[in-house]
């Protein structure tokens, strides 16, 4: 059956992207890659006689046309986008119209840029008794969010936040988290192009220092910012431990009855 796969390439890096997706550039008959995003080394594995287009300058209509165009003349076309497709990506604009295309569609998942970034900057989004909790979310620029998300409103929360496309946006997020309570002294993180070879840069500093450090840095686009009381956890003296590897915690693997 001749089917558009929805590919995520991951973070950046070529080598980051799954084996499943990998394999399906091997034998793709056209890729439509976001040019702006994904590094152009991924086509490397495509056969010679692919076909391939950048997306970075065609409308949401245009790269819907282009797949159902290209579907039609070869069994295999890849839709190569940045991160994992199920985040931030216009996965549900396109599938419709291919679906009534009467095109087959599957997904291969990504490395998302969160996890590459907290990677990265060797860092835990989660940590026992202080946060279980990973809120992955955004500011709104030309998009708007729903009036039940705002940002205020999940920062109160006090868990590990995750915010994608929002760099540029930095005094919008400080006013936000200090009117959700977080101290001006509250850690950040900020990853720029996790896992671009020779390009990732990982700035560090707190609510009132970031912005001037990511400035410094050069820091400007595709960065994920990490905030939450689990960062730094690595390099701290001491940290709660999880109870699960606790020796009389017992599980399916090991029981405390053998000891």
């Amino acid at each position: 059956m001749r089917k558009v796969w929805f590919v995520g390439a991951g973070p950046g890096a070529v080598d980051m992207i799954t084996v499943r997706g990998r394999e399906l550039l091997t034998r793709a008959g056209a890729i439509l890659y976001a040019g702006s995003l994904v590094s152009p080394r991924h086509l490397e594995f495509a056969p010679a006689e692919c076909v391939h287009a950048d997306s970075s300058a065609m409308t949401l209509e245009e790269m819907v046309a282009w797949l159902v165009e290209q579907a039609g003349r070869h069994a295999t076309v890849v839709r190569l986008q940045t991160g994992d497709p199920s985040l931030y990506g216009a996965l549900p604009e396109m599938v419709r119209p291919l679906t009534r295309a009467g095109v087959a569609v599957e997904v291969v998942a990504g490395v998302p840029s969160f996890a590459a970034s907290a990677a990265a900057a060797l860092e835990s989004l989660t940590l026992p008794e202080s946060t279980q909790t990973v809120i992955l979310t955004r500011v709104p620029g030309r998009t708007p969010m729903p009036d039940t998300e705002r940002l205020r409103d999940l920062a109160r929360h006090g868990t590990t936040l995750c915010l994608h496309l929002s760099i540029t946006l930095w005094p919008v997020i400080r006013e936000e988290l200090f009117a959700a309570g977080w101290s001006a002294s509250a850690p950040v993180v900020v990853v720029g192009k996790a896992t671009w070879p020779d390009e990732e840069t990982i700035v560090r500093g707190t609510l009132d220092t970031i912005e001037e450090a990511c400035q410094r840095a050069g820091v400007r686009s595709q960065a994920m910012i990490l905030l939450g009381p689990a960062l730094g956890a690595c390099q701290a003296d001491a940290a709660p431990h999880s109870r699960l590897y606790a020796p009389e915690f017992s599980h399916g693997f090991r029981s405390t009855w053998e000891k």
